[in-house]
């Protein structure tokens, strides 16, 4: 038996839809403008189309939160913005994964929150620093249960949104997304090794808004769940 000079922590871990089982979470990653403003084409091979590459960042895996839990106003900000994404939640892994295999080792979808300190990750772009501040902190990733793949499926399009004490204030639908969710796991695991308990964040609609305390947040995407998460 390992001693461990301190206890060593206890994983973040989610509730699976449909049964009892809980969902270990291993990392966490997000990707960058990945949002059209309308429905985009399919796209096989060949299909000469550009897309940029969304930009890949990491979130602290002890920030999980499930959903109906709160959590304090982040100190040293004074503009927190949440944005509704769709997550993968994957059960196996690998690197420089095609598209296919991606898709393969996908465990199910969740809704998720991607909370940032706007402030403190604009001022890091201004003096050219990295921003992680502005992501890794207490209660910066509310997820909902992990809805399985063999419940929800492979979900290509719903109605994604996030109401803000009961107010609009993001609106767009899965088929706006530039990269397909197992294409965003099959980018990250171009520069990654993926790991079975890896969360991916697929990107976020149009919408923004700033949040306070006592504010009660409610994400929603059509086929996958619904997430609460209130701010202290």
């Amino acid at each position: 038996m390992t001693d461990y000079a301190v206890p060593p922590p206890v994983p973040a871990a989610l509730p699976v839809a449909g049964n009892d089982t809980m969902f270990p979470v291993h990392h966490v990653y997000a990707v960058t403008r990945n949002y059209g403003d309308g429905p985009m084409p399919a796209l096989g091979p060949g299909a000469g189309v550009e897309r940029p590459l969304p930009a890949i960042f990491t979130k602290a895996p002890d920030s999980v939160l499930p959903s109906g839990a709160g959590a304090s106003y982040p100190p040293a900000t004074k503009r927190l913005e949440p944005e509704v994404e769709m997550v993968v939640a994957l059960g196996g892994g690998g690197r420089q994964l095609a598209t296919a295999a991606a898709q393969e080792i996908i465990f199910g979808y969740a809704v998720g929150f991607d909370m940032t300190r706007r402030d403190l990750q604009g001022a890091a772009r201004q003096e050219g620093k990295p921003w992680d501040i502005a992501k890794w902190f207490d209660g910066a990733t509310p997820v909902s249960d992990i809805n399985p793949v063999t419940i929800a499926g492979h979900p290509g399009e719903g109605a994604i949104t996030l109401d803000v004490n009961g107010a609009r204030v993001q609106a767009g639908d899965l088929n706006q997304m530039i990269w397909k969710p197992a294409e965003v796991v099959s980018i990250v695991s171009r520069f990654l090794t993926l790991h079975p308990g890896d969360l991916i964040f697929t990107g976020t609609p149009a919408g923004e808004a700033i949040v306070n305390p006592g504010d009660r947040l409610e994400g929603i995407i059509e086929g996958v769940g619904t997430l609460h998460f209130v701010i202290e």
